[in-house]
């Protein structure tokens, strides 16, 4: 019975794995093993002003926690990216990127230079090139996500090629779940697992993911006066989801 038992389970694995969808990464944050803490200012290209530092970074209760501070004049704040560096679609199938996040609780009243944002990079140098899709951003407290693709030339940089901005009231303080599905020649963005807008351009890539909340930068301008410190972004997962006929390590 036990060796039966055995070969029905090995079986079903083998049946699973023939081009079913695989998490091929997971991570509920019960440590920060998985990522790589940026740190520095002045690196990233987009006139953000505050520093990153490891001290905006912690992790309770399976959750993540990432803090924008403001002491004596200058602004703090966490990113994080994660050692793997090799997501990609496999040949003929899909590559879902899905994170729940809830986003700082912040109003435009007082989340002014407010960035927060989940995105998947091709490379460290060479932007934007490398490639970059943005599966998450939202500025200043507005009541609104957006998502975006940059590749270069063809995506109409610098702004990219973007989804527009989808309303969402509750996303600035409550949790939702945010993902994009790739194939080989598409990128489709959800909001709570409702797909709301689908561009028709793949990136032959591979990818690593980036958490993080900028302050000040070229989307949402400067902070001001009265913009609030120590509102953090919280991730309560993340995860990424392999499906088609190549094995989890492969890519278009």
């Amino acid at each position: 019975m036990r060796i039966l038992l055995t070969l029905l389970i090995v079986l079903g694995l083998s049946s699973c794995s023939a081009g079913g969808e695989r998490e091929i990464f997971r991570d509920d944050f019960d440590t920060l093993e998985n990522w790589v803490a940026e740190e520095g200012e002045g690196r990233w290209g987009t006139g953000e002003i505050e520093r990153m530092s490891r001290a905006n970074l912690a992790v309770s209760g399976g959750r993540l926690a990432i803090t924008p501070r403001l002491e004596a004049g200058e602004w703090t704040s966490g990113r994080i990216r994660s050692k793997r560096e090799d997501f990609g679609v496999p040949p003929g199938g899909t590559l879902r990127v899905e994170a729940r996040i809830a986003l700082p609780a912040v109003t435009p009243a007082d989340g002014q230079g407010y960035w927060p944002a989940f995105w998947m990079l091709g490379g460290h140098t060479g932007w934007p090139e490398i490639g970059e899709i943005d599966i998450l951003e939202a500025v200043n407290g507005q009541p609104s996500v957006m998502g975006a693709v940059h590749c270069g030339q063809p995506c109409n940089e610098p702004v990219g090629l973007t989804t527009g901005q989808r309303p969402c009231p509750t996303c600035f303080g409550g949790f939702h779940t945010y993902a994009v599905e790739l194939t080989g020649t598409s990128v489709t963005w959800f909001l709570d697992g409702v797909p709301y807008h689908t561009l028709e351009r793949g990136l032959d890539r591979r990818f690593f993911l980036i958490l993080n909340v900028a302050i000040g930068g070229v989307l949402p301008g400067p902070p001001a006066v009265t913009t609030a410190p120590g509102r953090p972004m919280l991730v309560d997962y993340v995860s990424v989801t392999s499906a088609g006929a190549g094995k989890p390590g492969d890519h278009q």
